[in-house]
Parts: C-alpha cells; structure tokens; sequence
C-alpha cells in the first residue's frame, strides 16, 4: 500500500495536506509546522521523506495504532484522529474535511485509514508513506534561465 501526503503551505499554527492511498485521494491532513532549522520537540512537523507504516501497539493511545517508522530525529509517530495542531506533538492527524489550522471528521478519517493499513499488514502487503513537502509543487518563474 502506497500512502502519498501531499503538504500545502505551512501556517504559523500548522501545515495542511492531501492524503493520497494508492495514487487515490482519501482524505486531508494536519501536522505541527514544517521546519527548516532545528527540530523543536512537539511543534515540527516530521522531515520531507519515504517511511515505512505498521500497526502496532501504542503505551500513549493504550491501542493498536498506525506507526510511522525510522523518522529522523522523531520517535513515537503515529496517524492519529484529532482537530489542531495542538493535538498533533509531532503525528499525522488526518480529517474529512478541512478549515484553516484545522481538520474535522477525524476519527471517521482515522477508521478508514486503520482499516485500509490493518488490511494491507493482514496481507502482509507492506505500507510506505511518502510525504512531499509544498516547495516540491511550486511552478518555476517563467523568467527564470
């Protein structure tokens, strides 16, 4: 299973994006804010980059939850439901819809997601998630050499 988040532009609050499943578009995503310099621990949003997905348990949800694996500098990433970027302490947070600074149907997101990946980990069908940063979609200046 391919999973593809496309980033938008960062705010000063958070970064929105497009959650693609296998080249499909699934659903909206809110992350703490896409960073340049040093990670600040809670309020980065993960580097730009491919990573393997699995199910596995988590001790802060008390559950089975998707895991985000071998990110730079993070540990404990998960794709979890939630609203802002406070909710977020460095995860993916995926939604149905979308306002500024914001994602809502979360958890209706987040069970969809969970069985799509729980199905692809019973197939033993890997799970990587791509993620692109904005920049990576910005249109060249016609004037430029």
């Amino acid at each position: 299973m391919n999973l593809l988040l496309k980033r938008d532009l960062s705010s000063k609050a958070s970064t929105l994006g497009s959650l693609f499943v296998d080249d499909q578009f699934a659903m909206w995503t809110l992350e703490d804010v896409v960073r340049a310099g040093p990670k600040v621990p809670g309020e980065t949003a993960i580097p730009a980059g491919t990573y393997s997905v699995v199910i596995d348990d988590s001790v802060r949800f008390a559950r089975m939850m998707p895991h985000v694996l071998d990110v730079p500098q993070f540990t404990g990433i998960r794709i979890h439901a939630g609203n802002v970027a406070a909710d977020t302490r460095g995860c993916i947070i995926v939604g149905l819809t979308r306002g500024p600074d914001r994602v809502t149907r979360s958890r209706e997101a987040f069970d969809r997601l969970y069985r799509l990946l729980w199905d692809a980990q019973a197939r033993m069908e890997p799970a990587a998630l791509t993620v692109l940063d904005a920049s990576v979609f910005v249109p060249p200046n016609p004037t430029s050499p």
